[in-house]
């Protein structure tokens, strides 16, 4: 699923897991934001220091990243396989950049789904209101 941040994905992501349970996994991001209240590290995202997510996206070890207020948001090819391993079918929460790097890594992507907020207003209220 891609859109911007605020946009839903995570909302419409938790909503299809429960649903389909046995059919469906979350590849967890990373970050190199902080945790926002109630999040967790390995479930939500995997927050990691800057210099230690440049380092590995440098290695290779990324299938996609992106900048976005800042920080480096981005999904690795290990949270992928974790998931392929389950035999369920990855879901990535990712921005318009995040697509494009896959498009240029050509990975096998069945569907994009983008996510859009219901106005500019709502979008702008929901990012004012994780501060």
């Amino acid at each position: 699923m891609c859109g911007p941040s605020g946009a839903g994905k995570s909302t419409l992501i938790g909503m299809l897991r429960k649903e389909f349970p046995e059919d469906y996994g979350f590849s967890v991001s990373h970050t190199t934001r902080g945790p926002r209240a109630g999040e967790r590290d390995g479930v939500d995202y995997y927050f990691v220091e800057k210099a230690a997510m440049e380092r590995e996206i440098a290695e290779g070890k990324f299938l996609e990243t992106a900048h976005v207020h800042g920080n480096i948001y981005g999904t690795s090819f290990e949270a992928v396989n974790k998931v392929s391993a389950k035999d369920k079918i990855c879901i990535l929460d990712i921005d318009i950049q995040g697509v494009k790097s896959c498009k240029r890594l050509s990975f096998d992507t069945d569907k994009y789904v983008f996510i859009a907020p219901p106005s500019l207003a709502d979008l702008e209220t929901r990012l004012r209101g994780r501060g």
